[in-house]
């Protein structure tokens, strides 16, 4: 009898500790799959920041199994750097749209991304850039459209915006412009990166006869750069330059350079720069309409980016980004795809970067 109970006793505690057991390796390799994704996150930035400053490389980020380690790192170094040449004007007390430029023309100058010297080929085989910037503070704005000598768009843009009465200068015209002004010029070679014309053979070959709009890719597709500040005197400002689709019909332009579309400032709302397909935040006026919820609908910036981003423009087939900033300095990620390259520093906070969206931005290791 005696040893028929231990026996019972033996096997409920052998079955307790098998359960305990399947639970523990349950909870384990739950910590183990990938985090869920965040299509809006609200990074720290501390408590009341004199000046704050948010970019993005762009929402077309490589697929998991494309991006290594060495790679992955050269990324946030560069959106590191940007972050800080943004960061160094605002701390001196520069304005937003200069703060801009400075953070853009880091992107711009480095082949890792989709603007300036990495720009993204046409159907002719050239690069064709389109650059955006705003100050909210006055409702100034600039843009070139189509330039294809201009080193870095977001120097042209701003010129438009503070030495004319002119919002958008495009083709021809654009490189024009910037000669003019003395600003840096570069022949279109400078901007044929191997990388750049791989991506143009690879697609003509898939697909011959046809144009961006069939490429699936988000990679391929949604390349962009952009900004956005508030600076030490309350004031918030957006800027936005990009190279457009690999494989772009000739003459194609998206929605960076539009105000209203891809790039829009007000201190009344808000500061959005966009990244994903253009025609679509062209369409949906993207960037005002979020700052257009705020203002006069009294939606939250969190709501509204997550409003037009995630519930309107992702079942319409409009892939793509925002980053968005208040005139209290509270920042927005909004992404309805894989990820965004994105960082943000601030007077409180250090240079914080991230890549996918199942990921919060942080500082790099490697810093």
């Amino acid at each position: 009898m005696t040893k028929t109970i231990a026996s019972k006793i033996l096997s409920l505690t052998l079955l307790s500790l098998a359960v305990i057991s399947a639970n523990s390796s349950l909870s384990l390799w739950a910590e183990e799959k990938p985090a869920a994704q965040r299509p809006v996150q609200i990074p720290d930035v501390g408590s009341r920041p004199n000046w704050v400053i948010a970019i993005h490389g762009g929402a077309g980020v490589k697929a998991h199994d494309q991006m290594t380690a060495e790679l992955a790192a050269q990324y946030r170094a560069v959106l590191g750097k940007a972050l800080k040449a943004g960061a160094h004007i605002l701390q001196d007390g520069g304005d937003g749209p200069k703060a801009i430029e400075a953070a853009i023309m880091i992107m711009e100058d480095s082949d890792l991304f989709n603007a300036g010297r990495g720009a993204a080929l046409d159907s002719h085989g050239n690069a064709r850039h389109d650059a955006a910037i705003m100050n909210g503070a006055n409702m100034d704005a600039g843009a070139v459209a189509g330039s294809s000598r201009i080193r870095n768009p977001i120097s042209a843009a701003r010129a438009v915006m503070e030495r004319t009465d002119n919002v958008l200068i495009a083709g021809a015209g654009a490189d024009w412009f910037a000669a003019e002004q003395n600003l840096s010029l570069a022949d279109p070679l400078y901007f044929q990166t191997e990388r750049r014309r791989d991506m143009l053979l690879k697609k003509r070959l898939k697909e011959p006869g046809k144009f961006a709009e069939y490429e699936a890719s988000q990679a391929a597709l949604f390349g962009t750069v952009g900004a956005v500040v508030l600076d030490r005197n309350g004031n918030i400002s957006a800027g936005t330059s990009t190279g457009g689709r690999t494989n772009k019909r000739y003459g194609r332009i998206g929605d960076s350079p539009i105000i209203g579309a891809g790039t829009y400032a007000s201190n009344d709302s808000c500061a959005v720069s966009a990244t994903g397909h253009g025609e679509y935040f062209m369409r949906y006026t993207v960037a005002r309409d979020i700052c257009a919820r705020m203002e006069f609908a009294g939606e939250t910036l969190e709501q509204a980016a997550k409003q037009v981003v995630i519930k309107l423009l992702k079942p319409k087939g409009g892939d793509g980004a925002v980053i968005a900033i208040d005139p209290g300095g509270k920042v927005v990620f909004s992404m309805n795809g894989t990820g965004m390259y994105r960082g943000v520093m601030t007077s409180e906070t250090p240079a914080r970067t991230a890549i996918y969206a199942n990921e919060t931005v942080r500082e790099n290791t490697s810093e």
